[in-house]
């Protein structure tokens, strides 16, 4: 619009008064400026009441633009537009860092897990009512758009995320990206939700490490409160309390004086107060509550459960040996 009132000013005092190109863009300039200099010229009736409606116009199309511009600012397009590019620019900056695929039920609640570990990651979601409410949330990185693109999953730093979670409502969609995420990353960890029983075996298929189906868990949660609650609460307590770590140590972690030791002499408990509740060999064999003369061997795991003060310690002395 300011741009259609200038080309109007310029062609008016061009052929009203007659003026060369060059007046008439000066003329226009000082009209709809309003700086008040004096006219090339003398004005005839016409271009005087040219000009008279040329300031009319200009004067409530100025009005307009800021208005619009002051809107944008106010009601926060400005501020959206701006954190979507903050946003993006932090998100080409990650490494191994976590791909949530989906920001309903499931998606949002690994993405709050995630949150409580200190876990870098970034949430894909279409739905524009969820899209709202993670931008009222400045803690979330997230990208509008389809997971199932090879576009939105790029942006997303497929190829340098250490592990991605496809939790959308549709097993379709979910084999897709699984299939899409493993032919882009061959050593990604990807876990996947599935609603149907014959939905696990494809999508294991598809290059998943691990399915989840919400609903088998569900199920089988609510009857184990009936079977021995008293566990289950203590299990709930132990994963739902913030200040309640449970740690896996992997063999590669640990400074070279503290390899190919038994349990025992790597003195977790004495050292941390952190206790190792289990182990997992080699071959993928899992110990619960291993003895102490237990060695850790190459590509083994510990299991340390403990507060959070106390695997900090742990870690700290990993770090400093």
């Amino acid at each position: 619009m300011v741009i259609l009132v200038l080309v109007i000013g310029v062609c008016g005092y061009y052929f009203i008064e007659d003026y060369g190109f060059l007046d008439a863009v000066f003329m226009t300039v000082i009209t709809v400026a309003t700086v008040g200099y004096r006219e090339v010229k003398e004005l005839d009736d016409a271009g005087k009441i040219f000009t008279s409606i040329l300031i009319i116009f200009s004067i409530g199309t100025f009005a307009y633009a800021v208005s619009v511009i002051t809107r944008y600012i106010i009601e926060g397009e400005f501020q959206t537009y701006f954190r979507h590019y903050r946003v993006n620019k932090e998100i080409q900056k990650l490494k191994n860092h976590v791909i949530v695929c989906g920001y309903g039920r499931n998606g949002k609640q690994a993405c709050e897990q995630l949150k409580s570990g200190s876990e870098k990651f970034v949430a894909i979601e279409s739905n524009p009512e969820l899209v709202t409410k993670m931008r009222e949330d400045d803690s979330i990185l997230f990208i509008e758009g389809d997971a199932t693109t090879d576009e939105v999953l790029i942006q997303a730093g497929i190829d340098q995320a250490k592990a991605l979670i496809t939790a959308l409502p549709s097993d379709a969609a979910n084999v897709f990206v699984v299939l899409t995420a493993r032919d882009r990353n061959p050593k990604l960890k990807i876990i996947s939700r599935a609603s149907e029983d014959g939905s696990e075996h494809k999508l294991k298929r598809a290059g998943a490490d691990n399915v989840i189906m919400p609903d088998k868990i569900g199920g089988t949660h609510m009857a184990a409160l009936v079977t021995k609650p008293d566990v289950l609460e203590f299990i709930d307590h132990i994963t739902g309390r913030i200040n309640i770590r449970l740690e896996e140590i992997l063999f590669s972690s640990l400074p070279e004086n503290m390899r190919n030791k038994s349990i025992r002499d790597l003195e977790i408990r004495n050292k941390t107060g952190a206790n190792i509740i289990g182990f997992k060999t080699s071959d993928g064999e899992y110990v619960i509550n291993p003895p102490p003369d237990t060695i850790m061997m190459h590509d083994a795991k510990l299991f340390v459960l403990g507060t959070q003060e106390q695997v900090m310690r742990f870690k700290e002395i990993l770090i400093n040996n």
